[in-house]
């Protein structure tokens, strides 16, 4: 069999890729190869709101809601030395303001802010059948026992397709290893992983039924729980009217140590944890009790001759901020991107490639040194203290919220998907107020706290950056420090601009900020204004702009939010 694109797993980072592809060039011809048959379960419930946008490009968005999942609006937390009458509430939406809408409701509004809470095996059965439906060959049951290669080449794939006793060799232009744990081409390849974290936990979990939510706003609307206790932590996310997923999370060591059974530990933390074991007082459990390790990790590197991975072969980043899913499938629409990038020969192959692996990676690595941060945060885990202790001596943090944004910060703020101030996939201000809340005190704001900036370029030279949109890999002009970049688009490219106009002082800045961002037909919003406040932040904490305070002159006279 030959095609275009052979992509190896059928999950959401595949069905992602295969979609994007079809829908900028429905003359390619793309087959996914998936090892089991759909629908089955598979953990990683929860979304981030950057996904949201990428299942509206593929068009599935309206399905997704039609499948009526719960409506996130965000997580709900239990940690340090907070308790169960204390919970600490993370909004998607400003001061958590949801307006009461019917079912099924547009991409539009609120709904661009918020997300789901999916049962993975319908979730991923309804985007593989989309992928089916935009023409992609789907088989289904058809696990690749084997990656023919010679040297950094694939030269073809064997399979059984669907169960069969015969081989098939799959031969294609592209290969994508979109295949998950197994990662077959990474380990074909040699391709070695980097784990920059001392922790090594497990997951375990099951499903239960009838449970009661901990909360319900509007039709469908609900918060994730993650609450800890003293030796890991617990997730509870609603799945839909009557299924929920529960998981305990704890270190290998500490299960090993305890000489438990999976089963036991997962029952004790239960009972330990006093609002899940009030919400589950009347629920029944699946039974289907399953546990994995749950290391965070990146590949070294993510693409070779004429192959990518995607997804979960890309790297692994701990679930405490529930990035997985969305780091997943917005990877996979960079891999989609490239590919149809590299097929129309404009640009250097290898720019194309090494974008994404430089993007991929940093926002991986960036997810890992902020769920770090978080272990390090929580005194509450007294069996993990060692662990944590030696992550926090590792980066250098005393725990204080400001040295922590400043560790943290190292990753680059600046996202070349939509030159908006991002970190992974958390804006700057949630890092920002995660940070203040888990630390030791308040995170100051350098925008609030200085009247006077001034531009810091030297070492900086001119470089071209990867944007995605509309299908194509686009060249940026960026100017480059370090590890350091500032792409020259969108509010970043208004803020240069306003710099280059010769002024300093922060409210006269403030103005040619708003003449720039006129000048570029952006409309003008109080969040608009908020963002462009970060994005300078941002510039501030990656040393591309000084920040300096002159007592006779005024601060900056909005009000400060997060």
């Amino acid at each position: 069999m030959k095609c275009d694109v052979a992509i190896i797993g059928g999950g959401p980072a595949g069905a992602t890729v295969g979609t994007l592809l079809k829908k900028f060039n429905p003359d390619l011809d793309v087959v996914i190869l998936e090892r089991e048959k759909f629908p089955r379960d598979h953990v990683g419930e929860s979304l981030l709101p950057a996904v949201t946008g990428v299942l509206d490009e593929m068009g599935v968005w309206d399905a997704v809601e039609a499948a009526n999942f719960p409506i996130k609006l965000g997580a709900t937390y239990r940690w340090g030395k907070h308790t169960d009458d204390d919970l600490y509430y993370f909004h998607f939406l400003p001061e958590g303001k949801f307006t009461q809408t019917e079912r099924p409701g547009k991409y539009t509004g609120q709904r661009r802010q918020t997300t789901f809470q999916v049962d993975r095996s319908v979730y991923d059965k309804l985007l593989l059948d989309h992928a089916k439906s935009m023409g992609c060959r789907v088989y289904e049951q058809s696990r690749v026992t084997q990656v023919l290669s010679e040297g950094d080449r694939i030269e073809g794939l064997q399979t059984y397709l669907h169960g069969s006793d015969e081989i098939e060799t799959i031969t294609a232009t592209t290969y994508v290893d979109a295949s998950g744990g197994e990662s077959i081409v990474r380990k074909t390849m040699g391709v070695e992983v980097e784990s920059p974290t001392l922790l090594r936990n497990i997951a375990i979990w099951d499903y239960w039924h009838n449970t009661e939510w901990a909360e319900k706003i509007g039709v469908g609307g609900t918060y994730v729980y993650v609450l800890s206790i003293n030796y890991g932590w617990i997730w509870f996310i609603p799945l839909g009217p009557t299924r929920t997923s529960i998981g305990f999370i704890t270190s290998a060591e500490y299960y090993r140590k305890s000489g438990k059974t999976t089963e036991e530990l997962y029952t004790e933390a239960i009972a330990t944890q006093p609002l899940v074991r009030s919400l589950t007082q009347n629920a029944t459990r699946e039974n289907r009790l399953e546990a994995t390790k749950d290391w965070s990790f990146v590949a070294d590197r993510l693409y070779g001759d004429n192959w990518f991975l995607a997804g979960d072969a890309c790297g692994f980043a701990d679930p405490i901020l529930a990035a997985g899913l969305t780091l997943a499938q917005i990877g996979a629409r960079r891999v989609a991107y490239s590919i149809l990038e590299i097929e129309k020969g404009e640009v250097e192959p290898e720019w194309v490639k090494s974008q994404f692996n430089r993007i991929q990676r940093r926002n991986t690595l960036n997810h890992i040194r902020f769920a770090d941060y978080w272990y390090s945060a929580n005194e509450q885990f007294s069996d993990l203290k060692e662990y944590c202790s030696e992550i926090a001596k590792g980066a250098g943090l005393s725990l204080d919220a400001d040295a922590a944004f400043q560790w943290l910060g190292t990753g680059g703020f600046a996202d070349e998907l939509n030159g908006l101030p991002f970190s992974g996939t958390y804006t700057l201000t949630a890092i920002k107020a995660f940070t203040s809340r888990f630390g030791n005190k308040d995170t100051s704001w350098f925008v609030y706290d200085n009247n006077l900036f001034d531009l810091n370029l030297e070492g900086a030279i001119q470089e071209t950056v990867a944007i995605y949109e509309e299908g194509r890999v686009r060249q940026l002009q960026c100017l480059k420090k370090g590890d350091q970049i500032w792409p020259l688009n969108g509010i970043y490219r208004c803020i240069y601009r306003a710099f280059k106009s010769g002024e300093r002082e922060i409210q006269l800045l403030a103005e040619r900020f708003v003449f720039e961002m006129q000048k570029d037909r952006m409309p003008m919003s109080q969040d608009l204004a908020r963002v462009c406040l970060e994005a300078l932040e941002a510039l501030v904490t990656e040393g591309w702009v000084s920040a300096s305070y002159d007592p006779s002159l005024p601060l900056l006279d909005v009000g400060r939010e997060g």
